[in-house]
C-alpha cells in the first residue's frame, strides 16, 4: 500500500486550485476560499470529506472536472478507488442506478488515465439477488418495514433487495458512520428531507456519530449549494429537538 502524507495532499490540494484557477482566476479564488473554509470542519475525517465530495459529484451530477479532483484529492489522501467504488454501490439505490453508473464509468476512465489497475470484487452471494417468496428475510427494521408496506408491496421487495444488496457490498471498506454520512448527504442534495433523512441520522447517530458531527456533514455540504443546506439545516434541527424531547 502506498503511504500518503500530508505534503502529498498539499501539493494535489495546489495542483487541483491551480487547473481551476486557470480557467478563470476569480472563480479560483472564490472556490479557494470556500473549499479551505468547508474542509476546515474539524468533526469529520478527511476521508469522510472525500466521500461527501463525491456523493455531491453523482448527485449533482459534476462528473467531469470536479470528479477527477476529488478522486485525486482522495488518493492523496489514502482513499483508493476501491473505497470510491463501495461508496457507489452503497449509494446507488438512494442515487438511482443510472446516476451511479455515470460515475462507475468516469472512475474507470481516470483509473485508465493514472495508471490504476481496476480492483477485483467478490460476488454478491446469489441469494441476496432474490425477490418474492425466495427472499432473504428482510433486513428493514420493523418500523420502516411498516411505512412501506402501506405503500406499495412491489416497492416494498425493491427497497428489501436494495437494502440486502447494499449491506454487504462496503462492510469492512465504509464504517457504519461513513456509510450513514453518504446517505445523509445524498437526501441533502435530492431534498429528502422527511423519512429517509431522519432514518439516516438515525443510524449516525446509532453507529457512533455525536449531535456535532452529524451538523458538520450539513456544514461540510453547503458548498455543493447553500440554498439546499439550508433547508437541510432545518429539517435537522427540528429532527433534533423531536429526538431530545423524547429522550
Amino acid at each position: 500500500m502506498t503511504m500518503t502524507t500530508s505534503a502529498d495532499a498539499d501539493a494535489v490540494s495546489r495542483a487541483n486550485h491551480d487547473r481551476v484557477s486557470a480557467l478563470d482566476p476569480v472563480f479560483g479564488q472564490m472556490a479557494g476560499a470556500t473549499v479551505r473554509h468547508a474542509w476546515a470542519v474539524a468533526e469529520l475525517t478527511d476521508r469522510e470529506k472525500v466521500f461527501l465530495c463525491v456523493v455531491a459529484d453523482v448527485c449533482q451530477p459534476s462528473l467531469g472536472l470536479p470528479f477527477e479532483l476529488h478522486v485525486r484529492a482522495g488518493l492523496a489522501r489514502g482513499v483508493s478507488t476501491a473505497d470510491i467504488r463501495a461508496l457507489l454501490r452503497l449509494i446507488s439505490y438512494d442515487s438511482g442506478y443510472p446516476a451511479a453508473l455515470a460515475a462507475v464509468e468516469r472512475l474507470v476512465e481516470i483509473e485508465a488515465a493514472l495508471g490504476i489497475a481496476a480492483p477485483e470484487a467478490e460476488p454478491l452471494p446469489v441469494e441476496l439477488l432474490e425477490t418474492g417468496p425466495d427472499a432473504a428475510p428482510s433486513p428493514l427494521p420493523a418500523p420502516i418495514r411498516a411505512q412501506l408496506v402501506e405503500l406499495d408491496a412491489h416497492f416494498t421487495e425493491h427497497f428489501e433487495l436494495q437494502s440486502r444488496m447494499r449491506a454487504v457490498s462496503g462492510p469492512g471498506t465504509l464504517t457504519v458512520r461513513e456509510r450513514a454520512f453518504a446517505t445523509m448527504s445524498v437526501d441533502v442534495h435530492y431534498q429528502t428531507l422527511e423519512e429517509t433523512f431522519q432514518a439516516h441520522v438515525n443510524r449516525a447517530l446509532g453507529g457512533g456519530a455525536s449531535e456535532a458531527d452529524v451538523r458538520a456533514v450539513l456544514r461540510f455540504n453547503a458548498q455543493f449549494g447553500v440554498t439546499r443546506a439550508w433547508r437541510a439545516w432545518k429539517a435537522l434541527n427540528a429532527h433534533l429537538a423531536g429526538l431530545a424531547a423524547t429522550a
